[in-house]
Order: structure tokens, then C-alpha cells, then sequence
């Protein structure tokens, strides 16, 4: 017998995003590869990476939106979310 799970609609715009994130995540992770394998240094391709970001940030959302973003980015940095060694429990 087949057990069919239910989702909210909130539920399923949050599996959503979170497929799509992942799908950017692989997109991402491929260019720097390729990038690296041209023997583009990583603080360069970080550099483009995270320039592309916010021109692209302030086109669609506009300044105010992106300067939030980047003050989010800078807490999430400060707690360690994107340190190598950090451990997920």
C-alpha cells in the first residue's frame, strides 16, 4: 500500500525554492570548476561571482534591497554558516 504525503501550499513553495537553490548551488559549483580548470585563481572567480550577484540584485530588486542582503550575508559569514569545517548536527 502506497502512502500518499499531503504538503501545504507553503510547504510546497518551500520544496520548491529549495530544489531550485540546489539546482543554482550545481550550476555554480560546475562554473567554478570550469573557471579553476582555466586556471582562474579563486579570488577572482569569487570577485566576478559575487559582482555578477549584486549588479543582478540591484537591477531586480533594487539598491536598498541588495545592501540588505549584503548585511545578511556579512551575519551569516560572522556565524560561521559558510566556514568549511562548520559541522551540521
Amino acid at each position: 500500500m502506497t502512502q500518499t504525503t499531503l504538503h501545504t501550499p507553503d510547504e510546497l513553495d518551500e520544496l520548491i525554492i529549495q530544489e531550485k537553490l540546489q539546482v543554482a548551488l550545481e550550476l555554480q559549483h560546475d562554473a567554478w570548476a570550469e573557471s579553476t580548470a582555466d586556471g582562474i585563481e579563486p579570488e577572482i572567480i569569487a570577485d566576478a561571482a559575487i559582482s555578477t550577484a549584486i549588479r543582478e540584485t540591484v537591477r531586480v530588486l533594487g539598491e536598498d534591497q541588495a545592501e540588505a542582503l549584503v548585511d545578511s550575508l556579512r551575519e551569516r559569514i560572522l556565524a560561521g554558516e559558510f566556514s568549511p569545517e562548520r559541522i551540521l548536527q
